[in-house]
């Protein structure tokens, strides 16, 4: 099992939330996060000067299993891309036990996904 975390545009949630559930991925968390990269740059607007380093995105959040992580990633990769900087990060980490509570199955079984 593995857990994949993904940051990706605000702008661009919906778009990859819709090519998650059409890879059969459809238990997910997210929420709003800032984060900021290596651009460096300032928004002058009317004499007032506006930082534009911190960028508002969305952390999506899912454990999938072993046969789901590439569709999974292609899904995330295929949906939030534009080609310009910034388009976020996939990062994947390793699961080493998943319960879930109400029937008690463990590993594998205890996960929604097929």
């Amino acid at each position: 099992m593995k857990k994949i975390e993904a940051i990706v545009r605000k702008t661009k949630f919906e778009e990859v939330r819709a090519a998650l559930h059409d890879a059969d991925i459809d238990f997910l968390s997210w929420w709003e996060v800032k984060g900021q990269g290596t651009a460096r740059q300032g928004l002058i607007f009317r004499g007032i000067a506006y930082d534009v380093n911190s960028i508002a995105r969305i952390c999506i959040s899912f454990v999938v299993r072993d046969i789901n992580v590439e569709k999974s990633i292609n899904a995330i990769l295929e949906s939030a891309y534009t080609g310009e900087s910034g388009d976020g990060r996939i990062f994947v980490s390793d699961i080493a036990q998943s319960i879930r509570i109400r029937t008690k199955d463990r590993g594998d079984e205890s996960l929604y996904n097929k």
